[in-house]
């Protein structure tokens, strides 16, 4: 075992590098109540006064104390040390300054105490390192806690006891550490503190270490025996006993070596059959064998967890990238960066991307979702009808009529009424462009490489070509919107196939009139079971004159231009939409506000009722027509004009504004972050491999 005490001494070192939060090493913390003697054990086994020490609450912060053992004929590292110096101390908050004097080192603690803590008995969780080389001690690393403590006192907060407990618990569940429990001879031990604590965190006790103090101070006719021997509370690792120097030895001055001799005096005296199993040196020995046994357990752990992050070490630092210094190199290395990022922003729209995201929708799987879900669902959403009433329609009906009073329903009024309702589908259509030109800027955050974090300004300057790309494609993109919704406002197609008119009017007309006929002869016979109408006579067309327009063709019953089946459908379709409450509710995310419809101030006659049944199947029927071929030219657009133009034009517009031999060195300077987690990441991993070098060379034999 002894074999691995230089070996511990070198991976104290590396460790000191990684940071015991990245390692969790072996070590000892110190607890106990206040005033139980803690410090007192630790300047025993370290056998210098170098703690404050007093009454009351003298430890106010942890002290992470680090024993290293030196050979006192090699002095190699050591070259600041004065040659007369025996043993000295380090700080971790003042750097390499050198402490040859304890007393120094004594005031350094309570100055460093002070500057946290305050000086009125506050505390601090933020501990304090100290390392102390000496050729008479045992490489260990101990801490020191603040004491326990119930009532607060000075600036010490109302839960005072609750932070301690909290403060403490927090060191004695690493499960790598080894708790000293500290308890004062002159106490009960059924009533302590640190016991309670230790077993908490330790319920097996399998690391915990008992250590009586004060023995010398228990009252006359008692003794320790029972205590000691585990008889009264059983401490699987054991319960020694010491003597600590009184304050009246502190004040003068009594040499710790002297205190050493009297306590051994004392165990023989007093506890002779206990002596050899109890005592400062003995403490300190059991100190060493327990870590050393610890850290045997450990050490497969420990080496695996060295080489995993010397793993991920080697990969932070590939990602870093090697600083390029030659202009050749950096040109290369624009351009690559360039290409990448064109291919990654390219592959994100195709869905071909590596980096896959799963929390959201991204890149073409969002547009797609805006052209099909959002954009579609919209459109879907808006009534063929909608802010139209009937008033509206009897007045363009009159309007179109002018002086003279109207035989048929001109068409001109059905074509002012179906451009107005088509105009409503504009705004949607052009949102639909604003959705997908904010996804393609969005994607750009998506394809940000290691690279690009590398080089901040690179980084910016690729935004603003994509961006000013995007926004150049944008006024193209809704122009042709809006000509997509103009084509159709330009032309009102009554020829189109699926425009089934004048089967539509004529059954209007019929069923209008037997309306009317049943209502003068009181039969209410339904009409689905009367006869058909015979079709009008071939000649019957000339009835509505030659110059009465299409409207005025199905008026009078000619010009039938659809089958017997597209009537009937036409007929009974509509139905359950002209039946409905109101307009259909959106399925998904709606781009428009629903207007509703105000009843008519009136009642209408027959005729009407008929001319707005007429126009409102009409306007229905071509409507749907309209709403079907924007659903499919918008997004054909929005994919010709934006997406599909940037994805062909990335590269050659990157290329033309950042590849320019003035500007390389400018973009590809790297940020002072990157450089220095680059500097950090390799010193890291140099120590890493250190330490997995010096774990390597551990024999199986050096274990046992």
């Amino acid at each position: 075992m002894e074999a691995l005490i230089p070996v511990i001494n070198k991976l104290q070192d590396v460790f000191n590098t990684v940071g015991s939060d990245s390692v969790q090493l072996p070590q000892i913390i110190v607890v106990g109540t206040q005033s139980s003697g803690k410090s007192s054990v630790l300047e025993n086994l370290v056998g210098r006064d170098f703690l404050p020490r007093g009454s009351g609450i003298v430890t106010r912060r942890p002290l992470i104390l680090q024993l290293v053992h030196i050979d006192p004929d090699d002095r190699s590292g050591a070259d600041d040390v004065p040659a007369d110096a025996e043993a000295w101390g380090k700080f971790l908050h003042t750097k390499n300054k050198i402490y040859t004097d304890f007393d120094e080192i004594r005031e350094e603690i309570e100055r460093e105490t002070d500057r946290l803590s305050g000086n009125n008995k506050g505390i601090s969780s933020d501990h304090i390192s100290l390392k102390i080389y000496s050729p008479h001690v045992l490489n260990l690393t101990l801490v020191d806690l603040p004491g326990l403590t119930k009532v607060p006192v000075g600036d010490q907060p109302p839960d005072i006891e609750v932070q301690i407990s909290e403060l403490v618990l927090q060191y004695i569940s690493n499960p790598n550490s080894i708790i000293l429990a500290v308890t004062a001879a002159n106490t009960d031990m059924a009533t302590s503190e640190a016991i309670k604590l230790a077993r908490e965190a330790d319920p097996d006790g399998r690391r915990t270490l008992a250590v009586f103090t004060k023995l010398d101070l228990m009252d006359a006719g008692t003794d320790a025996v029972d205590i000691l021997c585990g008889r009264v509370i059983p401490v699987k690792l054991g319960i020694i006993g010491v003597i600590n120097r009184s304050q009246m030895d502190i004040n003068q001055r009594k040499n710790i070596k002297d205190a050493i001799k009297d306590e051994s005096a004392f165990l023989q005296r007093k506890y002779p059959a206990l002596a050899s199993r109890n005592g400062t040196p003995y403490l300190a020995k059991t100190l060493n064998r327990l870590l050393m046994h610890h850290i045997r357990d450990c050490l497969p752990q420990l080496k695996t967890r060295v080489n995993v992050m010397a793993s991920q070490f080697q990969s932070l630092l590939q990602s870093f990238g090697d600083p390029v210094e030659d202009h050749n190199d950096r040109s290369q290395m624009l351009l690559q960066i360039i290409t990448k990022f064109a291919a990654e922003y390219c592959a994100t729209i195709e869905g071909t991307s590596k980096n896959i995201e799963t929390s959201e929708l991204c890149g073409g799987a969002r547009i797609c979702y805006i052209f099909h879900e959002t954009f579609g669902r919209t459109l879907d959403s808006i009534d063929a009808l909608g802010g139209l009433t009937q008033l509206d329609i009897l007045t363009a009906i009159r309007n179109a009529t002018g002086p003279r009073p109207a035989l048929f329903v001109p068409e001109v009024s059905f074509e002012l009424l179906v451009k107005r309702q088509i105009r409503r589908l504009e705004e949607p259509s052009q949102r639909c462009v604003e959705l997908v030109h904010e996804e393609m800027q969005r994607i750009v955050q998506h394809c940000g490489t290691q690279e690009l974090l590398r080089f901040p300004k690179l980084h910016d300057r690729i935004v603003e070509v994509v961006t000013s790309l995007l926004r150049r494609r944008l006024s193209p993109t809704n122009i042709m919107v809006e000509n997509i919704v103009g084509i159709e406002l330009a032309y009102i197609n009554t020829k189109h196939p699926d425009f089934a008119d004048a089967g539509l009017v004529s059954m209007l007309v019929q069923n209008h009139e037997m309306d009317q006929r049943r209502k003068k002869a009181g039969d209410d016979t339904p009409d689905h079971v009367r006869p058909s109408r015979p079709n009008p006579q071939p000649g019957s067309e000339a009835a509505g004159g030659k110059d009465g327009g299409w409207m005025t063709k199905m008026m009078s019953g000619g010009g039938r231009s659809g089958s017997q089946e597209s009537i009937a459908s036409m007929a009974t379709a509509p139905a359950s939409v002209e039946n409905s409450p109101g307009p259909r509710q959106p399925t998904g995310v709606n781009l428009l506000d629903i207007v509703p419809a105000p009843a008519p101030s009136r009642k209408l006659s027959s005729r009407e009722h008929r001319d707005c049944d007429i126009i409102q199947r009409l306007i229905k029927s071509y409507f749907l027509i309209v709403r079907k071929n924007i659903q499919d030219s918008v997004p054909k657009a929005v994919m010709h004009f934006l997406v599909n133009h940037v994805k062909d034009n990335l590269q050659s517009e990157l290329v033309g504004n950042l590849y320019k031999q003035e500007c390389i060195d400018d973009l590809l300077s790297e940020s002072e972050q990157i450089a220095a987690r680059r500097k950090e990441a390799a010193e890291m991993l140099k120590a890493l491999q250190k330490a997995s070098h010096i774990i390597s060379e551990i024999r199986e034999t050096h274990l046992w």
